[in-house]
């Protein structure tokens, strides 16, 4: 008998089976935590479960008590930025459709569009007429945007979950780094202090690298309007900074993919020309030069995208379309930061060098 085969396989069936009760007790305990019962979690309900969490997490449990707030309000931005990406907050009149729903289904007349307040809560009404069935609805759409709720289910499946779960095992690293790291930085960008980002102060970030299109950008598409009048109107608080950061960090993943391209969607069509192209990759060719290095041509490098994305029409290249194709953090990087596009132009140099330590 092998009896190392036989171990593995018994290993592997324990591993299992811990996963499986990991799971079950998991969702047991979001399902306590979900006050309405709906199969959703909001962000509180989040925050209180990671909070329960924490006495039992090896890497955890010695967390400064000053910082665990802050770390679940971390932690769980992160829940809500991975499952759910569409703010399923944002509803129609009848309380039913989410506004991903209206984007599919519906054809939005978006040229009726009417901006309103109502109680306090900015609105955004338009009419749009059902593809199936062809009733023309009115919609009121909120534009605040809230974390909204997480589906228990997708959270139990997602990445983030299996990370927390593996903070159960010992480490000699410190894991509150990370999160500490976002709050160290969103502080010492926050010059005046206000506990607010302004377009200025963001341009900071990641020593100025980030191209001055993509930061007005950012703040037109994720950034919640301040009150008219109030002081910190168009600032990026916390929660917007978490997000920016995230999509950075994760920027070959679907939600942090999606984030990106609305930045890079100058007109909100759901995709972009050559023209988008060059538009963009104007401010990385200023400062590529600005850094000392070559001269490079703006069209040679539109053309080099085309060829990276092989969009299905040779005319725009869409979100799917650089999903699709397994580069569209590559080709984000390139068209909003000038690092990103130097380390595109010099990855043979930077994976040669990756791999001659291995053949030493």
């Amino acid at each position: 008998m092998n009896w190392v085969f036989l171990y593995k396989l018994v290993h592997l069936d324990f591993q299992i089976f811990f996963l499986q009760v990991s799971l079950t007790q998991a969702r047991i305990d979001m399902s306590e935590l979900d006050e309405d019962s709906d199969g959703f979690l909001q962000p509180h309900e989040m925050e209180a479960y990671i909070r329960g969490l924490i006495p039992n997490l090896a890497q955890l449990r010695d967390m400064p008590a000053a910082f665990v707030q802050m770390y679940c309000r971390i932690a769980a931005h992160k829940f809500f930025f991975f499952c759910d990406p569409h703010r399923r907050d944002w509803k129609g009149n009848d309380g039913k459709f989410p506004l991903v729903y209206l984007v599919e289904k519906c054809e939005l007349r978006m040229e009726d569009m009417v901006m309103l307040s109502v109680g306090g809560r900015e609105l955004m009404k338009f009419s749009a007429f059902l593809l199936e069935g062809g009733v023309e609805l009115v919609y009121y759409i909120s534009t605040s945007r809230g974390l909204g709720k997480a589906c228990i289910k997708k959270v139990l499946l997602s990445n983030c979950l299996q990370e927390l779960m593996e903070l159960h095992q010992e480490s000699e690293e410190e894991v509150t780094d990370t999160s500490k790291l976002k709050t160290d930085m969103f502080l010492a960008l926050d010059k005046d202090m206000n506990g607010t980002l302004s377009k200025q102060e963001l341009r900071e970030y990641a020593d100025g690298t980030l191209t001055e299109i993509f930061i007005e950008r950012a703040f037109d598409e994720h950034v919640r309007r301040g009150k008219s009048g109030g002081g910190n109107a168009r600032e990026m608080d916390f929660e917007s900074f978490l997000d920016f950061v995230l999509a950075l960090e994760n920027k070959d993943t679907p939600e942090g993919l999606t984030y990106l391209f609305r930045c890079l969607d100058l007109h909100g069509r759901g995709y972009l020309t050559t023209a988008d192209i060059h538009t963009l990759f104007r401010d990385v060719h200023q400062k590529w030069i600005e850094g000392g290095n070559y001269e490079l041509c703006i069209e040679d490098v539109r053309d080099e995208i085309w060829d990276m994305v092989k969009p299905a029409d040779e005319l725009r290249i869409t979100l799917a379309d650089l999903l699709a194709c397994k580069q569209g953090g590559t080709v984000a990087s390139m068209l909003i930061d000038v690092r990103g596009f130097w380390a595109h132009d010099n990855r043979e140099n930077l994976l040669q060098e990756e791999e001659e330590p291995e053949e030493e």
